[in-house]
């Protein structure tokens, strides 16, 4: 026979039970840099120039860069740094910002959000992020290869001379005479 419980005995268990709930400010972070990922207009969220680049050279997709919040027991208050389109209104996607982050972290973790200030810190053509965003990336990969290639190289001459010389060592080793 399976224990069941009934709705009414879960909220006395509940009842009965202490502790807490809490969220690392990653956590919000990371919901927040999902969320965004498709309004229109919304280039990137990112901590800027050189963070882009850091990113760029690990070949890595951060979504939590740009994104810093303040994660208390009930509330969220939350900054970020953003490039949006050019020839987008910039008020809209704000307000789309907000909507989206409001309601994806109060679905997900029944926080309120109580602040969220946004950023720009720059404004791009589609075509100018994307040229700078696979520039960068080519360069990292060709960069990554070459040194790969270097490395393989290396590695070849020192086994080829580790050979060597544990051909020499038997060599030595071995009697001359029978």
């Amino acid at each position: 026979m399976e224990n069941k419980t009934l709705p009414h005995e879960t909220k006395k268990v509940e009842q009965n039970v202490n502790g807490e709930l809490t969220y690392e400010d990653k956590v919000i972070q990371k919901i927040i840099g999902i969320a965004l990922k498709d309004i229109p207009g919304l280039l990137t969220v990112n901590g800027g120039f050189f963070s882009n680049i850091a990113e760029k050279l690990v070949n890595t997709d951060n979504v939590t860069s740009g994104i810093s919040t303040e994660v208390g027991k009930k509330q969220v208050a939350v900054d970020l740094n953003v490039v949006v389109e050019y020839g987008r209104d910039v008020r809209d996607i704000y307000d789309q910002i907000k909507r989206v982050i409001k309601t994806e972290v109060d679905k997900m973790t029944h926080l309120d959000v109580i602040e969220i200030n946004v950023n720009v810190v720059d404004i791009k053509t589609k075509e100018e992020y994307e040229k700078e965003s696979e520039t960068v990336q080519d360069k990292v990969t060709d960069a990554a290869g070459t040194a790969g290639s270097y490395i393989s190289t290396q590695a070849g001459k020192a086994k080829k001379s580790i050979d060597r010389g544990t051909e020499n060592v038997k060599e030595n080793l071995e009697p001359r005479v029978e």
